[in-house]
């Protein structure tokens, strides 16, 4: 299997049965993305180090505006894409199989997991894992401690507060806070 064919089997929100060769071959990424986050995560880096280090954790370049406090952990890594000026916060936990997006200028505080799996329900599948992507539009402020569940999408400039779960997309400049995360506040347009 190559990475491609299975990018394109997730990204079509395909499911994965945990006896298969793609079962087999996304455990494969996890343990190299555990490799090249336990370099990103040992000791102090300087932010070049960092950016490249992220770079070959999702196998593309990132922006020189991006910035990342590690720790940073991910099981997967290659399904990450991030615009510019995009920062991510220390402890921040990416399950990103399904596809993660971030739209530049977003902000992504501590221990924020943005999770893209779920599991069949059914107990005698349960070691399926089914893939939904998350996408974050531009400028959006994620709240430390915030989880985001799979298939959701935060709009433009929006704010999600800290301990927030956010199980529902969340429309352009709007607030939203709490467990499950509900609308608290539309932001006004900018003039």
């Amino acid at each position: 299997m190559e990475l491609k064919e299975f990018l394109d089997h997730v990204n079509r929100g395909l499911p994965v049965d945990g006896a298969s060769e793609m079962q087999q071959y996304m455990t494969c990424l996890a343990h190299e993305a555990m490799r090249i986050t336990a370099r990103l995560n040992a000791g102090y880096h300087e932010p070049e180090e960092i950016r490249a280090l992220f770079s070959e954790l999702t196998g593309k370049e990132v922006d020189a505006s991006f910035r990342m406090f590690p720790p940073f952990y991910t099981d997967c890594g290659k399904n990450i894409s991030v615009g510019k000026d995009v920062f991510i916060n220390s402890g921040c936990r990416f399950q990103d199989q399904g596809g993660i997006s971030i739209g530049d200028g977003s902000l992504i505080g501590h221990n924020v997991v943005l999770a893209t799996l779920n599991h069949a329900l059914e107990p005698h599948r349960r070691s399926t894992t089914l893939p939904a992507p998350i996408r974050i539009g531009k400028k959006v402020w994620i709240g430390a401690n915030a989880t985001v569940v799979p298939g959701v999408s935060i709009g433009d400039g929006a704010v999600i507060a800290a301990g927030a779960v956010v199980t529902k997309d969340v429309p352009a400049r709007t607030v939203v806070a709490g467990v499950p995360a509900k609308a608290v506040k539309v932001i006004p347009a900018e003039i």
